[in-house]
């Protein structure tokens, strides 16, 4: 049986998932991101009890479909940015149509309907999220950057980013630098 959770987008949701399903005693076969495949049943007792701890720990056991297919949409989207060294060869929209079985106008349709925003604004949120951890935390440049998120060019992330953000990739690489140099004052 396959259950879906809603806002488990980390390791350490998926540690505090595994947490919870080890103090009902149930035993699981896969927990990935948004989802945990269940040994056998469950019962309406530890569903209602699951539900109950997730939501202390802030996630959500998801119950109606279109609520599922968000997150499938969002997981696969949150997976190929934040969790994946390769991009897909093909575009977004064939890779997310094909990860999930669904037609692509279709899926475009109910995340915008649900979410008040686009596939497309989603992911630009999340390159970009992805674009400030690179910069914070790997010592790669701008360009390296671009080529490893399928940006066309250092131009157009650089557009995109600042944006998003109101900051130029390279300002918001200096604030960094400037907050260490703070804490080294201290």
């Amino acid at each position: 049986m396959i259950l879906y959770i809603k806002y488990m987008v980390s390791q350490r949701c998926k540690m505090m998932v595994k947490a919870e399903l080890f103090n009902l005693d149930l035993q699981y076969v896969e927990v990935d991101l948004g989802t945990v495949e269940i040994k056998g049943n469950i019962t309406p007792e530890q569903r209602i009890l699951l539900k109950e701890n997730l939501l202390v720990s802030g996630l959500e056991l998801l119950d109606d479909k279109k609520s599922i297919l968000i997150e499938k949409i969002k997981n696969v989207i949150i997976e190929m940015i934040h969790y994946s060294d390769e991009f897909p060869k093909a575009n977004y929209s064939d890779y997310i149509s094909k990860k999930l079985n669904y037609d692509y106008t279709y899926l475009a349709n109910v995340f915008s309907e649900v979410n008040g925003i686009t596939i497309q604004q989603f992911i630009i949120t999340h390159k970009i999220e992805r674009v400030k951890e690179l910069l914070l935390y790997k010592e790669l440049n701008l360009t390296e950057i671009a080529h490893r998120l399928h940006y066309s060019s250092v131009a157009h992330l650089s557009n995109q980013f600042k944006k998003v953000t109101g900051l130029s990739p390279s300002f918001y690489k200096q604030l960094k630098h400037k907050r260490m140099e703070n804490l080294e004052n201290v």
